[in-house]
């Protein structure tokens, strides 16, 4: 018997599939940007998003050992220029997917909040499919609270759940 496990594909898979999701709401509702936020020291919904597509692009950087974005750089006056640095980013994550990497290797890393850190690429490439999927999740109970429905289901089990 073997051990179920999730692979770095699947998890793209999910974080592209919620992304997806939350790029047409923005789309259909581009006034959800300016609602106020709270999330990670935000004010507004999209300065939540800035934070999800620079945690992915700049941990994609990291992955591949290219120079990493200033936060700052991340444009997010728009749903457009939101998820075009996350398209940018996604490419990055295909890319070292299709590399001949190691992904036990260790990089050392300056964060926003927690330091320097040293993890495997690995851990990081998770961390980041994982980080943007749980602030989607406190941007729904929020975009709710404010009259919006999202009319999807982020969880996990959607992405391979046939009705009866």
């Amino acid at each position: 018997m073997t051990d179920p496990f999730l692979t770095a594909s699947e998890a793209l898979k999910w974080n592209q599939a919620t992304n997806a999701a939350w790029r047409r709401l923005i789309q259909e509702h581009p006034q959800v940007l300016a609602l106020p936020c709270d999330i990670m020291q935000t004010s507004t919904v999209a300065q939540l998003l800035q934070h999800i597509v620079a945690v992915e692009l700049r941990y994609a950087e990291r992955i591949l050992g290219l120079p990493e974005t200033d936060y700052a750089d991340v444009p997010y006056d728009s749903g457009e220029a939101i998820y075009r640095t996350h398209d940018r980013a996604m490419e990055m994550y295909a890319q070292a997917l299709a590399a001949d990497l190691d992904w036990r290797d260790e990089i050392r890393f300056q964060t926003r909040s927690a330091g320097v850190l040293l993890t495997s690429r690995r851990t990081i490439l998770f961390h980041a499919l994982f980080h943007s999927i749980r602030h989607y999740a406190q941007l729904g109970t929020l975009v709710r609270q404010h009259g919006y429905k999202t009319g999807w289901y982020g969880d996990y089990l959607f992405m391979d759940v046939r009705p009866l």
